[in-house]
């Protein structure tokens, strides 16, 4: 009975030790997503991104137009062509559109790859500002508060202000 007493009493003690220790934690809250969208290097990321796409996009609508003008051409030609010629020109303009669909593709794959070579090195640094600043500031826990991200009540400490101020704007 004597040590069901002491195992209950240690069982007390570890679980008031861990329940101050838990209730001591700081935690503090920043909206991840604002942060990296008032970043200067992702706005200038974006753009980069807008210039790219537009030369994809102008590409692709020059090899558009090409094609339309072709086919209205085969289509005013086709009475006075033999169908050896029509069945070729007809495969021609479906090895364009191929090539167009694939161009499309690659451009977009090309794209996404371009948007993650440039905002990966952005995203690391604002996680290592948001880190210093906590580690400064005392925090044990930072929570993201970006929308759609469960958050539902951040009454604590925004960090959102000194992130900045430690990334220079």
């Amino acid at each position: 009975m004597k040590t069901m007493k002491h195992y209950v009493l240690a069982l007390v003690a570890l679980f008031s030790v861990t329940t101050a220790a838990v209730a001591q934690s700081k935690v503090a809250h920043i909206n991840v997503q604002q942060l990296l969208m008032d970043m200067p290097e992702m706005k200038a990321a974006q753009e980069e991104l807008k210039k790219l796409e537009a030369t994809y996009r102008a590409d692709i609508e020059s090899s558009v137009a090409e094609l339309q003008k072709k086919l209205v051409t085969y289509q005013n030609e086709a009475a006075s062509k033999t169908a050896e010629e029509n069945k070729a020109r007809a495969d021609e303009l479906q090895g364009a559109e191929r090539n167009i669909a694939n161009a499309e593709q690659a451009a977009m794959g090309e794209l996404q790859r371009k948007q993650q070579d440039l905002f990966a090195p952005i995203s690391e640094k604002a996680k290592v500002a948001i880190e210093k600043v906590a580690a400064a500031q005392g925090f044990d826990y930072v929570i993201d508060a970006s929308p759609g991200s469960g958050l539902i009540v951040f009454t604590g400490k925004d960090l959102m202000a000194d992130v900045k101020k430690e990334l220079g704007f």
